[in-house]
């Protein structure tokens, strides 16, 4: 039954993807992203103000996994700081690469715990998160 409701979750989240949408502005920081296991695309559009994510946004095509991962990310992450950003992102490893759940708050991102057994798919999931990385360094090269 559990699986059937994260199976829900996840073609909920690809079917209606959420902030799914160019978020336009000269504050912010655009990054496109290429799968490079299977050539999932995305852009990940963000907005930081104060190390806060004050918006997010992406556009991308790519499996059912990794746009609904990216359409979970996005929600998730939107209106965090930086630093809780990075201990969920550490988090939202550990559960694709492991499996493991106990204790992780990631909201609708745990949907994707069933990811871990499927290695080739670990990308996929992960895939918004790398984008997300690729944001950090440059906004690190911006400083």
């Amino acid at each position: 039954m559990l699986n059937d409701l994260y199976r829900q979750t996840i073609i909920d989240h690809n079917k209606q993807r959420r902030n799914h949408y160019e978020l336009q502005g000269e504050d912010v920081i655009k990054v496109h992203y290429k799968n490079p296991t299977c050539g999932d695309v995305m852009t990940l559009y963000t907005r930081l103000e104060n190390n806060m994510i004050k918006d997010i946004s992406f556009l991308g095509e790519g499996c059912s996994i990794s746009m609904a991962s990216s359409s979970m990310m996005t929600e998730l992450i939107k209106g965090k700081s930086l630093e809780d950003v990075a201990s969920l992102r550490i988090n939202a490893e550990k559960l694709i690469r492991t499996g493991e759940t106990a204790g992780l708050d990631l909201g609708d991102w745990l949907s994707l715990e069933g990811v871990h057994k499927l290695r080739a798919r670990h990308n996929c999931a992960l895939m918004p998160w790398q984008a997300y990385d690729k944001m950090l360094k440059t906004l690190n090269r911006m400083e």
